[in-house]
C-alpha cells in the first residue's frame, strides 16, 4: 500500500468536565460537545478579569498593601487554564492489518497525553511542538478505534495568550511496514551555481518485519512540475536505514523573495518492484551569507530584513489555526513591504514557514521564551532537562527543508543572559542545531547587556538585539566578526483610529479611555518610535535589519494597560487584532516597499473643534508634499530640506492646522510637478453600512475563509470615524460566521457571536465555507438607524 493520510477534523467529542473513564474506549461521551479540530476551547470566552490574574509584589515588601500590583489581561482574560478531554472514534478496516499507524499532531496546548483504545501511547508537554506517536500496537483493524486526548493548561505558564486544546491539525497516517520515517527527508544544497546545483537528499527509512532489499527512487521536479533529475538506490534494509543521494539539477531556478521558485523531491520506496511509500517534499535552491561588515545576502544579493515579530493567535479565531487566515496575514504584511517574520517566541504552526516559502518571506524559527532558569512558575523550565533536546530537534526536523527558514532562534530574553552558566546552557541548544542542521546559523533575541559578559550573545552565531538601537555600534565592535540585527524593535503602541492632541512623544502614557494615540509616537519605557529604529538602521548599514514588535495585535499583554481593566489584547500591532491596518502600516510601507505611498492622519471629522489647531502627519514615499485645507495651502514639507521634525526624517508634520469642516488634502511633488494627491473629507451623519471582502468566492471545503470589512459611511460614502453602532449579521448559503473583531482592545464582546459594536467605524467578519453544500453566499448586516447592506460571494467545489 501507499501511505494513507486522514485529517482528523470533524466530529470530535469534547468536555471540560473531569471524567474518570474519559480515556476508556467504552466511555459514554454522547453528552459531550461536538467540535472540529483545530479547536481552541477558550476563545469563545467569556473574558473575565479573574482569568489568570497575576499578583506582583515588590521584593521585601510583601506586608505593604500598596506594594501589590494585580496584572490583568496578560493572557487575554480568556478561560484557557484547566483540563480538557477530546475523543474521536475511527473505523479501521480489516485489510489494514499488518500496517503501521502514526498519529501526527502539529501542536496541542498543552501537557497533552494521548490514549488509543484506553492505553496511553505518549504525549508532549510543550504546547507549541509538533510531534508524532506510534499507535500500531493499539490499533485493532476491523473495529472502531478510539483516540482520547487529555490536555492540562496550568496557570502562570505563559506571558501571552497560549490558546487551549487541540489547536492545530491532527492526522492519522497509515503506512506499509517499510516506509519513510516521520520528518525522514532532509535536503541540503552543498553546491549551487548558475549552471548546476546539487540536491543532497538524506532519507531515513523504517522497517518492521523480515529484512530484505528495497529500492528508493528520488525524483526532483522543477517549479513547473517537470522532471529535472532523479536518483535510484537499492540496498538491504534492517529496522532502520538511511540512504544518501546526490542529485544534480542543471540551470537551477533560485528561490528568492521576488521569485520564490520551489522544487519538489518525490520519494518512492519499492519492495519487489511495488511502491510501498510515496512522499513529496518542497524545497528550494538558495544561498545565505551573513557578513559582519556587509550584512545579509540572499543569493549573493544584499538583502535588508524588513521584518516583524508574530505571536501565533489569529485574533478572533484564537489559537485555532486556519490556513487562509495565515495566508491573509502574510499577504497583508507583504503588501506593507515586510519580507521577514520572527516566530516569537515559539515554534509556529508548520503551515506558516510552508506558506512563507511559497510567498517569498524569510523566517527566523524560534523555539523558547524560557530555558533552565524560571520565567513563569509553570513555564517550560520545568521540563527543560527531559524535553529541551526533543523540542529543539522537533522544530528543526520539521522545518529544515523550507527555504524560507534562514536562522534557528534558540530563545528570547532568557534569564541566562545574566547568569555565569548562560553560555553553557545556550550551548546545549546550539549543539542540537549544529547536529540537526549545520547549514543555518543560530541566534537569540537578547535584551541583556551589550557586552562580552552576556555569554549567550557570545555563544550564538548571530546575536539579535531587542530594543538596542543606540548600541548597534557597540555590538558591532564588541562582537567583532559576528553579524548583528534588531531581533525586536520599536514596540510602538497605538489604537486604530484613536487620536489625542497634541501629537508628542509619550512614554507609557495611559488614559481613562484605555486607548493609545494613533500618531505612532507612544511606546513603553524600553522602546522607541519607528523613526528612531529607521535612523539606527540607516546609520549602521552592517546591521542586517529589524523585526518590529509586532506585525499584528495579539491576545494578551495589553501594555500600557497591564493593571487596568478591561483591556485584554495588545496595542503593539501594525495591524489591529482583526487585521485592519493602523496608520503605522503606511509609515512602514513608505519606508519598506516600492509602492507610492501618500497617507494622511488624523481623520478630518472634529465637530465642535472649529478653529482649534490640530496636528497633521503625512506618511509618504515622496520627497516633497504640500498640505491644503479646503484649497488653502498650509505649507510645503520636503525631505530634501533636511528638516528634522520630531527628530524624524520619516514623516511630514504640520503641528498647527486650524480645523474647519471640509477637505484635508496633501499633494506630492517631484521635479516635474504634482505626481499624486490624497484627500480626507469631513464625514456627515452616519447613513449606511458598506461591506467589502478580500475575495469574491469561497471553496466549499469547510476550511476556506473570506474576511469581510464593515464600515459605517455617510450619504457620500465617507467613513464615519467615530461610529460605534451595534451591527447584527446573518448568513444565507453554505458559510458560517466563525469570528467577529473590531480591533478594540477593551471590548469584552464574544468573538463568536453574530453581533458586535463598531470600533471607530469598522469591524471585520470571518466567514468560513461549509462543506457538502451548494449555492451562493450572502452576508447581511443591519444596525438601528442605518441603511442595511449585504455582500454576495460565489462558491466553488
Amino acid at each position: 500500500m501507499i501511505r494513507n493520510i486522514t485529517r482528523l477534523r470533524d466530529d470530535w467529542k469534547f468536555t471540560r468536565v473531569s471524567q474518570t473513564d474519559a480515556l476508556s474506549h467504552n466511555c459514554d461521551d454522547s453528552q459531550w460537545e461536538t467540535v472540529r479540530v483545530p479547536h481552541d476551547w477558550a476563545i469563545e470566552g467569556p473574558s473575565d478579569r479573574e482569568h489568570d490574574i497575576h499578583q506582583q509584589v515588590k521584593k521585601g515588601q510583601a506586608d505593604i498593601e500598596e506594594s501589590v500590583k494585580y496584572i490583568t489581561g496578560r493572557t487575554g482574560a480568556l478561560p484557557h487554564i484547566g483540563e480538557g478531554w477530546y475523543r474521536k472514534t475511527i473505523d479501521i478496516p480489516n485489510e489494514s492489518s499488518g500496517n503501521v499507524f502514526r498519529l501526527e499532531c502539529d501542536g496541542i496546548m498543552s501537557r497533552s497525553t494521548v490514549f488509543c483504545n484506553g492505553k496511553e501511547v505518549g504525549g508532549w508537554p510543550y504546547g507549541y511542538s509538533s510531534f508524532a506517536l506510534d499507535l500500531t500496537s493499539q490499533i485493532i483493524p476491523g473495529e472502531a478505534n478510539t483516540i482520547a486526548v487529555h490536555v492540562n493548561n496550568k496557570e502562570k505558564s505563559s506571558r501571552w495568550y497560549p490558546g487551549a486544546g487541540i489547536y492545530r491539525n491532527v492526522r492519522l497516517v497509515e503506512l506499509a511496514p517499510t516506509h519513510i520515517g516521520h520528518w525522514g527527508i532532509h535536503i541540503t544544497n552543498p553546491i549551487i551555481t548558475e549552471d548546476e546545483a546539487i540536491a543532497k537528499v538524506k532519507t531515513s527509512l523504517e522497517h518492521r518485519g523480515k529484512n530484505g532489499s528495497l529500492t528508493l527512487k528520488t525524483t526532483i521536479l522543477d517549479p513547473a512540475g517537470n522532471e529535472a533529475s532523479h536518483s535510484v538506490s537499492s540496498q538491504e534494509i534492517g529496522s532502520t536505514t538511511t540512504i544518501e543521494q546526490e542529485i544534480k539539477v542543471l540551470n537551477p531556478q533560485r528561490w528568492s523573495l521576488e521569485s520564490p521558485q520551489l522544487y519538489t523531491a518525490v520519494s518512492e520506496v519499492f519492495i519487489d518492484g511495488n511502491v510501498v511509500d510515496h512522499l513529496e517534499t518542497q524545497f528550494g535552491f538558495r544561498t545565505l551569507e551573513f557578513d559582519h561588515m556587509r550584512g545579509f545576502f540572499l543569493n549573493e544579493k544584499p538583502t535588508k530584513m524588513k521584518g516583524v515579530c508574530m505571536h501565533h493567535d489569529l485574533g478572533p479565531l484564537g489559537a485555532a489555526v486556519n490556513r487562509e487566515a495565515l495566508k491573509r496575514q502574510l499577504s497583508l504584511l507583504k503588501e506593507m513591504g515586510c519580507n521577514a517574520i520572527r516566530t516569537s517566541h515559539n515554534p509556529p504552526d508548520p503551515q506558516l514557514p510552508e506558506l512563507a516559502s511559497k510567498m517569498g518571506i524569510l523566517i527566523i524559527d524560534e523555539v523558547y521564551d524560557e530555558w533552565k532558569y524560571p520565567g513563569q512558575d509553570n513555564g517550560s523550565h520545568n521540563e527543560w532537562d527531559e524535553w529541551a533536546e526533543k523540542d529543539m530537534s522537533a522544530l528543526i526536523r520539521r522545518d529544515r527543508n523550507e527555504p524560507s527558514v534562514i536562522m534557528w532562534s534558540i530563545g528570547n530574553e532568557i534569564r541566562e543572559q545574566w547568569e555565569d552558566d548562560g553560555g553553557d546552557v545556550a550551548q546545549v541548544l546550539i549543539d542540537i542545531c549544529q547536529k540537526e542542521d549545520p547549514t543555518r546559523p543560530t541566534t537569540a533575541g537578547l535584551n541583556g547587556v551589550v557586552s562580552p559578559k552576556n555569554l549567550v550573545a557570545v555563544a550564538v552565531d548571530i546575536p539579535g538585539w531587542n530594543y538596542k538601537p543606540a548600541e548597534y555600534g557597540k555590538a558591532h565592535v564588541l562582537f567583532a566578526g559576528k553579524p548583528n540585527y534588531g531581533a525586536e524593535t520599536a514596540s510602538t503602541v497605538s489604537s486604530r483610529g484613536e487620536y489625542y492632541f497634541p501629537a508628542v512623544d509619550e512614554i507609557h502614557r495611559t488614559r481613562e479611555t484605555l486607548q493609545v494615540n494613533s500618531f505612532d509616537m507612544s511606546y513603553p519605557s524600553w522602546a522607541t518610535s519607528p523613526d528612531v529604529e529607521f535612523q539606527a538602521q540607516e546609520s549602521h548599514p552592517y546591521i542586517m535589519g529589524e523585526f518590529v514588535w509586532t506585525g499584528f495585535d495579539y491576545l494578551g499583554e495589553p501594555t500600557p494597560y497591564n493593571e487596568e481593566w478591561p483591556s485584554r489584547s495588545s496595542y503593539f500591532g501594525i495591524l489591529d487584532l482583526g487585521g485592519l491596518p493602523k496608520d503605522r502600516f503606511f509609515l512602514y510601507q513608505s519606508q519598506w516597499s516600492d509602492k507610492k505611498v501618500l497617507h494622511l492622519l488624523p481623520h478630518w471629522t472634529w465637530p465642535g473643534q472649529e478653529g482649534k489647531l490640530i496636528p497633521v502627519h503625512c506618511y509618504s514615499s515622496y520627497g516633497a508634499v504640500e498640505l491644503f485645507v479646503n484649497g488653502k495651502s498650509i505649507g510645503k514639507r520636503s525631505h530634501y530640506q533636511k528638516r528634522k521634525v520630531l527628530e524624524s526624517n520619516y514623516r511630514f508634520v504640520w503641528n498647527d492646522v486650524p480645523y474647519e469642516k471640509g477637505e484635508l488634502k496633501v499633494v506630492a511633488y517631484d521635479k516635474d510637478g504634482v505626481v499624486a494627491e490624497h484627500q480626507i473629507q469631513t464625514a456627515e451623519a452616519p447613513h449606511a453600512l458598506s461591506l467589502y471582502s478580500d475575495r469574491d468566492s469561497l471553496y466549499l471545503d469547510g476550511d476556506d475563509m473570506a474576511f469581510v470589512t464593515i464600515e459605517c459611511v455617510d450619504p457620500h460614502g465617507t467613513l464615519c470615524p467615530k461610529a460605534d453602532h451595534y451591527i447584527s449579521f446573518s448568513v444565507e448559503g453554505p458559510a458560517e460566521i466563525v469570528g467577529l473583531c473590531n480591533g478594540d482592545a477593551t471590548s469584552l464582546e464574544s468573538f463568536k457571536g453574530h453581533s458586535m459594536k463598531l470600533f471607530n467605524g469598522k469591524l471585520v467578519v470571518y466567514l468560513r465555507s461549509q462543506e457538502g453544500s451548494k449555492g451562493n453566499i450572502i452576508l447581511k448586516a443591519t444596525a438601528d438607524g442605518l441603511s442595511p447592506s449585504e455582500i454576495s460571494l460565489s462558491s466553488r467545489n
